[in-house]
């Protein structure tokens, strides 16, 4: 009977340990996707962004942690098509804008999660661009094996002021808004 009691008591005390072991899992980064938009007085462009890699932690079936790292020399333009495509990836890639030969890589670390219910987290993250780290929050949506997010970044706070009505008058239609948007699609 004791040896069935010392049984019982490590089996409990082992699922109480599993219980609150956090997951990590990888992102697959051949599906997931960074979208982005950026927006000028006379129209927008698009197009995406790779991830090199990335991971979500949970813990208890919940998020808990989280780290991404974007493939910056992988940036793409996808509203337009030859010299017009070719010109604005050049551009964005270039000292005006990300400066992708100094900085191939901008990276998002999760820094507190807080749980909104319905698989919704709100995040506070560290986003670093050209060296550059700032914070930014967001709501993460998680269903299933995906998790989705969409964030609105001040490009200004990352010294990406090529075209900014915040640094420079007179631009008038040339103006480029200071906000370009990512939606984030995670698949794990």
């Amino acid at each position: 009977m004791r040896n069935l009691k010392s049984v019982s008591i490590i089996l409990l005390v082992l699922f109480s340990l599993h219980k609150g072991i956090a997951q990590t899992y990888k992102i697959d980064v051949s599906k997931s996707i960074i979208n982005w938009e950026g927006k000028k007085i006379t129209g927008q462009h698009e197009g995406t962004i790779n991830f090199k890699d990335g991971y979500l932690v949970f813990k208890d079936k919940k998020v808990a942690g989280g780290s991404f790292t974007a493939n910056m020399t992988t940036l793409s333009n996808t509203d337009q098509t030859g010299s017009s495509k070719l010109k604005l990836e050049g551009h964005l890639k270039s000292e005006d804008f990300f400066s992708i030969d100094n900085f191939p890589t901008s990276t998002l670390i999760f820094k507190s999660i807080a749980n909104k219910g319905n698989n919704t987290y709100l995040i506070n993250a560290d986003l670093t661009i050209k060296g550059i780290t700032n914070s930014i929050q967001f709501d993460l949506v998680v269903n299933g094996n995906k998790a989705t997010a969409a964030l609105k970044v001040n490009r200004t706070k990352y010294d990406i002021r090529y075209g900014s009505g915040s640094y420079f008058d007179d631009l008038g239609d040339k103006t480029i808004y200071d906000d370009f948007e990512l939606n984030v699609v995670l698949v794990f």
